[in-house]
């Protein structure tokens, strides 16, 4: 599978370079994306500007990964969804559960905004 990984300071941006996401590409991006969850940087972006179909449980897969990562304490943010991709999640009902945004602009502030708001509560924790 080709994917361009662009690293930022808080966060990587995973970005999908295949038109079609079948499931066992779909299950080797997920190992990809929670292999993150093991580095000093673990908040993902994944970007699907590239992607105009999902074929099988894909989207499934990928609330799944983006569960986990919320689970760990980590961001995942999917952007750039192709309106073919967007009404398939939607009428799979994952999109709600989904944290998604249009663009990748809005999934950096995201991540940044979870990260001060991870930030915040930790010092309530240690309180």
């Amino acid at each position: 599978m080709n994917v361009k990984t662009d690293t930022k300071e808080k966060f990587t941006v995973i970005t999908p370079l295949e038109k079609l996401l079948p499931v066992n590409m779909t299950e080797e991006l997920s190992q990809l994306l929670l292999s993150y969850l093991q580095k000093d940087i673990p908040h993902v972006i994944l970007n699907l500007s590239e992607v105009s179909t999902l074929e099988g449980n894909s989207g499934e897969l990928i609330a799944l990964t983006q569960q986990k990562f919320y689970e760990s304490n980590c961001s995942f943010v999917i952007c750039a969804i192709q309106k073919p991709v967007e009404d398939l999640l939607d009428q799979q009902e994952l999109l709600e559960i989904m944290n998604v945004t249009p663009t990748e602009s809005e999934a950096w502030d995201i991540v940044q905004m979870e990260e001060i708001e991870r930030e915040l509560l930790g010092d309530d924790n240690e309180g």
